[in-house]
């Protein structure tokens, strides 16, 4: 279910990053966010029986799950929320166990995944990362709600409609935690009001 989080949450963070195109991504840390790596540039390929719609989620996933794992550390290190920080330390743990599961897979079937941040989602984590108080706050809460709704989408989509046997079940048992997390975010957003 964890993994399912994180896999989520990748997707989340590309899809709040992306204006709705579907990717996130993420550094590990507010100062190893300056690494950015132009997604366009990642060489998604694939000589097993992927299909390339099954490449693009993997790709989207990966991004989302990278965006989670960076802006949930540095949750950890700039909010003085402690429900933030908290959810920021389930976004570093749950993402990146589905990280880990994905390249797995990925890795199986020759899928090459990106393994940094492209320019936009850097931008977006260098927006949020100068904020501070209940303004960082705000803005971190409101793209983990954006995200975690956009990559329920991507999960579930994938789960229903994808191609690849082994990414179509890495989303179904995602897509749960993504769900939990949402719920999570969105009860933290009510309470901030």
């Amino acid at each position: 279910m964890k993994k399912l989080f994180a896999i989520c949450a990748v997707a989340f963070a590309a899809y709040a990053f992306q204006s709705c195109s579907g990717a996130k991504k993420g550094g590990e840390t507010a100062d190893s966010t300056t690494t950015t790596k132009d997604s366009t540039s990642s060489t998604v390929s694939s000589t097993t029986a992927a299909d390339s719609a099954d490449v693009k989620f993997a790709h989207k996933a990966a991004m989302g799950g990278l965006a989670e794992v960076a802006l949930g550390r540095l949750a950890r290190q700039k909010s003085t929320d402690l429900q933030i920080q908290n959810f920021g330390d389930m976004m570093v743990t749950d993402h990146g166990k589905a990280n880990d599961e994905l390249k797995g897979i990925a890795k199986a079937k020759n899928i090459a995944l990106p393994d940094s941040v492209d320019a936009e989602h850097q931008q977006k984590m260098n927006d949020i990362a100068a904020l501070s108080g209940k303004d960082f706050d705000k803005a971190y809460v409101d793209a983990m709600i954006d995200g975690h709704k956009r990559t329920l989408t991507l999960m579930q989509e994938e789960a229903a409609n994808g191609k690849d046997p082994d990414l179509k079940a890495f989303a179904a048992k995602v897509a749960p935690t993504v769900q939990m997390h949402l719920d999570a975010i969105n009860k933290i957003h009510d309470s901030l009001k």
